[in-house]
């Protein structure tokens, strides 16, 4: 049973499990967030702020501050820090766990648009004939979009964001989850007739996803990056605790 867990978090699944594992006896559980949030919610356990300095600044932290299980629960699209993790804990020879929500799977009265970045939901807009865009992708990949001079968007933030910005840009700052009520009355009240987001997954942020089908909306959906080679993910805490040695009861 490992006695020092790190969790490298800023997810609600990590919150969950952070709460689990201080909850155990005998099990110190570290929760590290990256810091791009202002005021982050609570978290169980302790919590360190701030980047590593790559791959190895991670490894040599496990080993100074004698961690003895990892457990990558960011969010799906921290590619560059998944990537870390997986060098750390090769390196440092321990157990590692990726903790991922499911993805979401479009119904038949959806119309997604799936694309595999940014970039190509950018690209993909003025095909789509969309004129006014509620951007739902976080506010570090504004940039993408930029360039487009045409749309009008509308971007929900956590924290206000920073150049570099689309010219014609409303900025909603709000923290969730939302209802589908809240989220239809958002895309009414900025009359949007385009949505794009990333697939999160899970059930928190799916409510724009339910009020875009119900006004019949297109959705464009960037699309997860891969994990890893050789790294496979859990989909709940209790696969994490099973992957973990301990008792998911």
């Amino acid at each position: 049973m490992p006695s020092h867990v790190l969790v490298l978090g800023g997810t609600t699944e990590a919150r969950e499990l952070a709460a689990v594992l201080a909850g155990r006896p005998g099990v110190r559980v570290t929760t590290s967030l990256a810091g791009r949030v202002a005021r982050p919610g609570a978290v169980p356990g302790e919590v360190r702020t701030g980047g590593f300095g790559g791959a190895d600044g991670l490894a040599a932290w496990l080993r100074e501050r004698r961690v003895d299980a990892l457990v990558d629960a960011t969010h799906p699209f921290a590619e560059t820090m998944t990537r870390h993790a997986a060098h750390a804990a090769a390196t440092t020879g321990l157990p590692a766990v990726v903790l991922r929500r499911p993805g979401w799977r479009p119904g038949p009265l959806d119309r997604w648009h799936p694309v595999p970045s940014l970039t190509a939901a950018a690209d993909l807009l003025p095909g789509l004939g969309s004129r006014r865009v509620l951007l739902t992708t976080g506010r570090l990949g504004l940039a993408a979009f930029a360039q487009l001079t045409g749309p009008h968007f509308v971007v929900r933030s956590v924290d206000p964001p920073e150049p570099p910005l689309p010219p014609r840009l409303d900025v909603v700052l709000a923290r969730g989850p939302f209802t589908v009520t809240d989220e239809v009355a958002l895309l009414r009240e900025h009359r949007v007739d385009t949505l794009v987001t990333k697939d999160s997954g899970g059930t928190a942020t799916s409510a724009k996803l339910t009020a875009a089908r119900e006004l019949g909306l297109p959705v464009v959906v960037v699309q997860r990056p891969p994990l890893p080679p050789g790294v496979r993910a859990v989909q709940d805490v209790a696969g994490v605790l099973e992957a973990l040695g301990l008792d998911p009861k």
